[in-house]
């Protein structure tokens, strides 16, 4: 039946030229990702917004206290806490976490930066691009004077212990808008550079059907592909007078990997989510 044998027929030829040429140049594109959602999907992971270098430079201690975090209040035994703090000793030098100008640099005997006068003792303040202001408290030394332009790395100080504060430490704040709002600030966690290449940061948003979930203590473990544990954080939300809008948990120099997120709240909650370097994990959980 000849019918069996088209392809030895010259009417072949009779396949329009033009197909290949009707066919939509745009199935042969790349499609626009879809962006993450996280009220969606179990994470998303972003680039977030790592524009600070760290205040502290190694050999010092460059690393975040844990036990006093952004938002916490010690477990009830502290007034919430505006900033992070870096334990080191006396005469440890401080950097500028940014390009900018001072704003402010000296003993702040007038109550402008928070409610009190000597609060934070020697104090600088740092205006850096789209309204973006560090503040560096408790300094022993100040190197810099208002009106100064500095440069990101450049020293503006030591570590002290003057005003308000227990042992030497750098107090660290980050905030936006209003500098002289004392509820204007961050989590400065979310807005430092990972201190190492293979570390990233985690930021929860935990609610409920109405408003951003409050009291929650979360269980955060790294676990390898084996299951076994590698590390811990206990991490607590943020206080009600602190609650910010993006998230009400952050945490920054995660090692990259796998993560368990743990609590109980009526029932048990779990999530699993991944860490990448140099990256932010952005989780948000409905509490019911």
């Amino acid at each position: 039946m000849p019918t069996l044998q088209p392809s030895l027929e010259p009417t072949i030829t009779i396949i329009p030229l033009t197909r290949t040429a009707t066919v939509s140049p745009t199935s042969t594109q790349t499609p626009t990702p879809i962006p993450c959602d996280p009220f969606t999907a179990d994470f998303c992971i972003t680039d977030g917004h790592f524009l600070l270098q760290r205040p502290i430079h190694p050999p010092a201690n460059d690393s975040v206290e844990r036990t006093y975090p952004f938002a916490s209040t010690g477990n009830g035994t502290r007034d919430p806490h505006r900033g992070v703090e870096f334990v080191n000793e006396l005469g440890t030098p401080v950097y500028a976490a940014g390009d900018g100008v001072v704003i402010f640099a000296g003993p702040d005997e007038v109550a402008v930066y928070s409610p009190w006068p000597i609060f934070y003792g020697n104090l600088i303040v740092i205006q850096h691009d789209n309204e973006l202001f560090t503040l560096y408290a408790h300094l022993s030394k100040i190197d810099v004077a208002a009106g100064d332009h500095v440069s990101a790395g450049q020293k503006i100080g030591e570590v002290g212990r003057s005003g308000v504060a227990i042992g030497s430490h750098l107090h660290f704040e980050v905030r936006r808008g209003d500098v002289e709002d004392y509820f204007s600030m961050v989590n400065p966690e979310l807005w430092l550079l990972p201190s190492k290449p293979d570390f990233g940061a985690l930021a929860i948003l935990m609610r409920d059907a109405n408003s951003i979930f409050q009291n929650a203590n979360i269980t955060l473990q790294q676990v390898s592909a084996s299951g076994e544990i590698l590390g811990l954080n206990y991490l607590e939300t943020y206080h009600q007078t602190l609650a910010l809008g993006d998230e009400n948990v952050g945490i920054n120099d995660l090692p990259a990997g796998r993560y368990r997120i743990t609590f109980v709240h009526g029932g048990f909650y779990e999530r699993w989510v991944e860490v990448q370097s140099g990256k932010l994990t952005q989780v948000v959980i409905v509490v019911k």
